[in-house]
């Protein structure tokens, strides 16, 4: 059923953004942080039984110099240096085997799909990339959307984040790729680090953001019960005084933040039914995006959006940014 704003509605919804002013200083600084590490990205030849791909089985230094898992999947003949595409994971999702990420290696592209520090099972369902550097210390709700959400140094999106920015830099690192012709596209969390890579780097080709998460806050905890935002409407519920403490600090995460600053060509879709990532939270990062930008609406759809029946547009964007 349709729970948030009417369409017409949604189309006029501009939010006053909720902005720290030393925003652009705190990623300048955790970027700048993490260039101290070396990116030492490594491609380990997979043998997956593939008779048309080849699999690698990559790392790479994210934040903090941890060892950040991949999967990077290439067709197997090739000629040329191939466009890229990097790959985020849903809420709880990790890389996973690499049977699940045939379709971009199909098309004829190089395809990257990094871990989620601390989530999604490997092949015996623990993280291949385990979340090392969370500290301990503060409170937080069963979940990752407030761990760490009295201090945004120590919130776990800056860590996750910074992993996303770094794996574009780790694709670029392989022999096979086109350094100039890299995307990054993602569904729910993944939509929401696209947005977030997006907005800081200015060397992308194209960015593909499905039902992003991540975006509007504070709306998304006051509008809905389901999914991660209600970790954060849990969480307030017991510290009741300290609302504006939380919603400053998941300010330096907001998708909308990251769009208002991103101009890669963006391509983004919308379930208007959507009880997880709400469309009012969707269409304010839409709104903010300062790059071209289309948006997909699918009015009776929830949180799928458009699922696989959407991949045909998406396919026509890559070919119009890539030339092929």
């Amino acid at each position: 059923m349709l729970f948030d704003m009417p369409l017409e509605r949604l189309r006029e919804y501009r939010p006053e953004p909720e902005e720290p002013a030393d925003f652009d200083a705190f990623w300048e600084k955790t970027l700048a942080e993490a260039a101290h590490h070396g990116l030492d990205a490594t491609f380990v030849p997979h043998d997956a039984g593939f008779a048309t791909v080849d699999v690698y089985d990559v790392t790479f230094n994210g934040w903090g110099g941890q060892p950040v898992k991949a999967w990077l999947m290439l067709p197997r003949v090739r000629s040329g240096p191939l466009p890229a595409v990097v790959q985020y994971i849903g809420y709880n999702g990790g890389r996973g085997i690499p049977y699940s990420w045939l379709t971009w290696s199909a098309l004829g592209y190089a395809h990257l799909v990094m871990d989620n520090r601390g989530q999604g099972g490997g092949g015996k369902n623990t993280a291949d990339t385990p979340d090392l550097h969370a500290d301990g210390h503060g409170s937080s709700s069963p979940g990752f959307l407030t761990r760490g959400i009295e201090d945004p140094c120590r919130h776990y999106y800056r860590r996750l984040i910074t992993d996303a920015v770094r794996a574009v830099d780790a694709v670029k690192a392989h022999e096979a790729v086109d350094p100039a012709r890299v995307a990054v596209l993602g569904g729910s969390q993944g939509g929401g680090l696209v947005l977030a890579v997006a907005g800081l780097r200015d060397d992308l080709a194209a960015a593909v953001a499905d039902v992003p998460f991540l975006c509007h806050f504070r709306r998304g905890s006051q509008i809905t019960d389901s999914g991660p935002y209600a970790e954060v409407a849990r969480w307030l519920s017991g510290h009741r005084f300290r609302i504006e403490e939380a919603m400053k600090t998941l300010s330096y995460f907001d998708g909308v933040n990251f769009a208002a600053r991103a101009t890669a060509p963006a391509w983004m879709s919308v379930g208007l039914m959507d009880r997880i990532c709400p469309s009012s939270t969707v269409f304010a990062a839409y709104h903010a995006y300062a790059g071209p930008a289309e948006l997909e609406v699918f009015p009776y759809n929830g949180h799928e959006g458009g699922a696989e029946y959407d991949l045909p547009r998406k396919l026509g964007a890559l070919r119009g940014v890539f030339g092929r």
